[in-house]
């Protein structure tokens, strides 16, 4: 019996010790989460996104952004680093190009060119004939770690730039094992190194607009191209962040005319779109999660909780949620799926 005693005495203790003290690659930081809204008012629940109709992508998975080319076919991003066009009712399906990357958000730029935003390699330029190019893979002397999405500005009076976000320069997605895998560390960490840069056609130089953003995403500009749009996933809020701006931290709040723009959403805001009649149209990956929002000001639990096994992870339950909103931040079509049939609605168009 003393012996018996004794083994689960050591064993809760290396157990205790395991919790606590393996390495793990966060440094988690405290934060305060606002109470999570639930759904009410603008995003009372509903079933409008219910009954999809899914095109079959021949075996490939994890379409991120899906977007309409100048050519009129219609573009989408998969894990295995292709871009994929096809007609618009899904047929004649094709790969337009493989990066040997992957590809996140993209757009195309004032010649008709795919411009991409490749979490492995960086902002990207893919020629007709399919050939890349790399346009900017560091800011200064630091890597692009995360490319997550880019908008062209189109404005023909203007010089061409290509703003797009570096999701985290903590949790690069090639480092760290890929683009799911990166995104839970930085967000479980909340250290808030996400950033914004931009890429300038005529000169070739990247200047950094703002930092300090916990898991810089999705990125849209305004329609006189003045104001930036940016999700920040993380603290579940997007941004509206002057275009011309340089050097913001925004790290402890608005600064430099930057304004938070939506907050407290009821998900994790992913890719932004342009949409008709003015509006801009963003994806929720996914729900609250209300064992995460109390662990916002518990730095270790969210540490504890790396060392546990991937299924007990606390991850959100599928729910599919996208909605549609105004330059001044009005909320005006909201579609959901309770049943989460679509599981990560990361975006549309």
């Amino acid at each position: 019996m003393k012996k018996a005693l004794l083994f689960l005495l050591l064993a809760a203790v290396l157990l205790v010790a395991y919790l606590l003290l393996w390495p793990v690659p966060v440094r988690a930081v405290a934060w305060a989460a606002p109470p999570a809204p639930g759904y009410s008012g603008a995003h009372a629940a509903n079933t409008r996104l219910a009954g999809l109709q899914q095109i079959d992508l021949g075996g490939e998975e994890g379409p991120e952004q899906v977007l309409l080319g100048p050519d009129g076919l219609l573009y989408t991003t998969v894990a295995s680093g292709k871009v994929l066009r096809m007609a618009p009712d899904g047929t004649q399906l094709q790969t337009h190009v493989d990066t040997g990357g992957r590809v996140l958000g993209f757009d195309f730029d004032r010649a008709g060119r795919l411009v991409a935003a490749d979490a492995m390699r960086g902002l990207l330029r893919v020629d007709p004939q399919g050939a890349v190019t790399v346009l900017s893979a560091r800011w200064r002397d630091d890597p692009v770690r995360y490319a997550d999405a880019v908008v062209v500005s189109r404005r023909p009076e203007t010089p061409e730039q290509m703003f797009f976000t570096d999701a985290s320069t903590r949790f690069g997605a090639q480092a760290f094992g890929g683009t799911f895998e990166a995104s839970v560390l930085d967000i479980l960490e909340q250290s808030a190194t996400g950033r914004v840069l931009v890429y300038d056609s005529a000169s070739g130089r990247t200047e950094r607009v703002a930092h300090g953003l916990s898991f810089a995403n999705g990125i849209a500009l305004s329609a006189d191209e003045q104001t930036l749009l940016v999700a920040e996933t993380g603290r579940y809020r997007i941004w509206a962040i002057p275009a011309r701006a340089r050097e913001l931290d925004l790290s402890n709040g608005p600064a430099g005319g930057a304004r938070v723009l939506l907050d407290n959403l009821p998900g994790y805001p992913d890719n932004l779109m342009r949409g008709e009649a003015g509006r801009f149209w963003v994806g929720l990956v996914k729900p609250r999660n209300p064992v995460i929002d109390r662990m916002a000001a518990r730095p270790l639990l969210r540490e504890i909780t790396l060392r546990l096994p991937r299924a007990a992870w606390p991850i959100p339950k599928a729910y599919g949620h996208v909605f549609a909103f105004t330059e001044d931040g009005r909320v005006e079509a909201d579609w959901q799926d309770p049943a989460g049939a679509y599981p990560d609605t990361t975006g549309l168009t």
